[in-house]
């Protein structure tokens, strides 16, 4: 299991599906005695923020923020926790109306799960791992069978047992010792990923008292089968910035430092090799990567240096053999795949070219097998995989039969084999596993994902289209709308992009969104720039100095389904979360006209007050994705141009429903919080505005199978309750 077990931890996760102030305050008059006060009645009254201003300095000006009090670091202070509770509960009163159909929503979604489910067992190291759920019960069951699939079952984790009693609870990484006897495991029951890493005997059952608090969720066991290394966490700014050895049975508080991050624009993960041989620390900043490896049967576990970091250098190896196999961008805009022996991986003289670099297709990760090499590629903006055989004698991609699909490796734990596990996807094909034989090309089905209450492929029908942007760049859209739809300029549409950090936001399938689809709703994705769907161009494109891209890419993709009679204008529909939440408030300011109602979800809005704060967790990290306010005039205007925040205006917005989470780490809680307060005081309109933040949950929203669909009901009668 080891190292690779994670794919199984994460597909579980991610099946259960980021000058001065324009405001002008109200009059003295009009600040409540309290922070404010939402009364109920038949016609509900917003809460209204109280206006305190605060300078908020940089080297090229100060901003007044009138509600800068809203933040509090502890979560603790009565008159913010009372504001935000208000806006719950003005939420509550204004969705009233609503909540039989999101019942209705509720039930429909979680109508077509199949509640008795498992992923596809996965072999590694003699054990079948994988995880299931049992009908009504919102957590999964991880477990492992020896040998054989006839073989009895042994139960790693129940984490319905562990979430007993908590509002949050999950568990981000399962890990077994070489020999398969003790099994460690990372769990959060906050949601703010400051996760506590815990041990247990899989053949007594005990539990060991050893317990790792602030950690990431990287787990790596050495081969001596007791000692793990773990990321320890800044205890301000929540960066994993210190790798740690622990030996069970020890005191955590003795354990050694094995290396410390001193450059907080670089994340610091660990984990194990796909061979067992090695254990990899890995630095990696927006532009740039550093691996360290050491021999995992090593007791002194000595790391050396693969690579040293190097701006604008980002690479990843895997050890094959006597070889590391390297995907690098160096002399290789779209990335390139080299082989090296291991002994002379820093001596670039030595590489040898894999797979070349393409100007039209984007190497975005890879898997090595013992005679083969399976590579991610990009190309026409959609995710492929791309087989070649270590002898050069076949190199072909893997066929799609729809226009708009994606491919993506699935756990692939043993490197000994001639079975490559891939999944597929589109927007009217469920998840679907597949063993395929490097050998013989025999592609054998495992599962595709059960959706229940009379789902027919059939039914639907998907569309891969470029619209044209307003600088001429041709910009992928994927489509998905109901077989029968009509081009008739009457249909509603729901709009997605996220459009930052090279994250491409493939087509593929979404069973919950077939109650706007069924409901004659066109759902489209917008891969707007600053993604890599086109490669790496097309983020660079929509970072920096070039984000204002990514906000006029998805309205332009607006303007043109409309214009193509694909939506009814009158009825269209903006959804974005985290830096896509950022978008949506960019196109609220931007082109407030063109949507009926937004959706943000725990939306990063105002971008210049936190860049400008190295104590606020990942700021620093972000630096070379939307630049160092405090380090260049250009950087500091154009993104104070743009912050959502900053450039509220007295005009008519859209509808909004924005959400958070109060123990967000990622985007915090406050950011929302004040974009709305701003919003109520400058919006001329009478749409609905309505702020919800979630009290027991971070970034993801709440945890368990099940209670994320009540947020995705909600948010999907908000949107049917302003089409009709």
């Amino acid at each position: 299991m080891h190292h690779r077990f994670r794919a199984v931890v994460a597909g579980v996760l991610a099946s259960l599906v980021l000058g001065a102030c324009a405001a002008v305050p109200p009059p003295a008059s009009q600040e409540p005695s309290a922070a404010m006060n939402a009364v109920q009645s038949p016609a509900p009254t917003p809460p209204v923020a109280a206006v305190r201003p605060h300078e908020v300095k940089s080297p090229f000006g100060t901003r007044v923020d009138p509600y800068y009090w809203l933040r509090d670091d502890e979560r603790k202070d009565p008159e913010v926790l009372a504001y935000v509770e208000a806006e719950n509960a003005y939420k509550k009163a204004m969705t009233r109306h609503t909540e039989a159909l999101e019942q209705q929503l509720y039930d429909e979604i979680v109508g077509r799960i199949k509640q008795d489910d498992s992923t596809v067992p996965a072999r590694e190291n003699g054990y079948w791992y994988y995880a299931r759920f049992e009908t009504g019960k919102e957590y999964p069951i991880y477990a492992r069978k020896k040998g054989t699939l006839d073989a009895p079952e042994e139960l790693l984790l129940d984490v319905n047992e562990l979430a007993k009693g908590r509002d949050f609870f999950q568990v981000g990484a399962l890990e077994v010792s070489q020999d398969n006897r003790i099994m460690a495991w990372a769990e959060d029951g906050v949601g703010r990923g400051q996760w506590t890493i815990r041990f247990r005997n899989l053949e007594t059952g005990e539990e060991y008292s050893d317990r790792i608090e602030n950690a990431e969720a990287d787990i790596a066991w050495a081969n001596d089968n007791r000692t793990v290394l773990y990321v320890e966490k800044h205890p301000q700014t929540l960066l994993g910035y210190r790798v740690k050895k622990h030996v069970l049975g020890t005191p955590v508080a003795q354990d050694v430092l094995v290396y410390e991050q001193d450059d907080e624009s670089f994340y610091t993960s660990v984990y194990k090799s796909k061979t067992d041989r090695y254990i990899y620390i890995v630095a990696q900043s927006t532009v740039s990567s550093e691996y360290r490896y050491a021999s995992a049967d090593d007791p002194k576990l000595e790391f050396r240096v693969a690579l040293a970091r190097d701006r604008d250098h980002e690479y990843q190896l895997q050890d094959l053999g006597d070889r590391f196999v390297v995907r690098t961008n160096w002399q290789a805009k779209n990335f390139r795949i080299v082989e090296v022996p291991i002994a002379q991986v820093g001596d670039r003289s030595q590489w040898r070219d894999v797979v070349p670099h393409r100007d039209d297709a984007f190497v975005g990760g890879f898997d090595v097998f013992r005679d083969w090499l399976v590579v991610s590629e990009r190309s026409g903006g959609l995710a492929k995989l791309r087989l070649r055989s270590w002898d050069g004698k076949r190199d072909f991609p893997m066929a799609a039969d729809e226009p708009a699909y994606a491919m993506a490796l699935g756990a692939n734990e043993e490197v000994d084999t001639d079975t490559l596990r891939y999944v597929y996807t589109s927007l009217t094909t469920p998840n679907t596993t597949y063993d395929y034989d490097l050998k013989t090309g025999e592609r054998k089905l495992m599962k595709r994902d059960p959706v229940l209450g009379g789902f027919e492929s059939s039914n639907y029908v998907t569309e891969f289209l470029w619209a044209t942007a307003r600088d001429g760049t041709k910009v992928p859209v994927s489509l998905l709308y109901r077989k029968g739809f009509e081009r008739n300029g009457r249909a509603p549409l729901y709009q997605y992009a996220y459009g930052s950090y090279g994250l491409s936001m493939d087509p593929a399938f979404r069973s919950s969104v077939l109650s706007l689809v069924d409901r004659g709703f066109v759902y489209a994705i917008a891969h707007v720039r600053g993604g890599q769907e086109l490669g790496r161009a097309w983020y660079e494109d929509g970072k920096l100095l070039n984000k204002k891209n990514t906000f006029t890419d998805f309205v332009d993709v607006t303007r043109f389904l409309v214009n193509e009679r694909y939506a009814d204008p009158k009825r269209v529909f903006a959804m974005g979360g985290s830096a896509g939440g950022l978008l949506m408030g960019a196109i609220a300011n931007l082109a407030p006209q063109d949507y009926r109602g937004i959706v943000a979800h725990v939306p990063f809005v105002d971008v210049v007050t936190t860049m400008l704060d190295e104590s606020i967790p990942l700021t620093t990290n972000e630096f070379d994705e939307w630049g160092n306010p405090a380090a260049s005039r250009e950087l500091h205007d154009y993104m104070l141009a743009y912050s959502p925040y900053d450039n509220v205006k007295a005009q008519a917005y859209p509808a909004m429903l924005v959400t958070t989470g109060l123990w967000d780490s990622q985007v915090q809680y406050w950011e929302p919080a004040k974009w709305v307060a701003r919003l109520r005081t400058l919006k001329t309109d009478s749409n609905p505005l309505l702020f919800r933040t979630n009290m027991e949950a971070g970034h993801g929203g709440k945890s368990g199978r099940f209670q994320r669909y009540r947020e995705i009901a909600e948010e999907f009668a908000f949107v049917l309750d302003l089409a009709r």
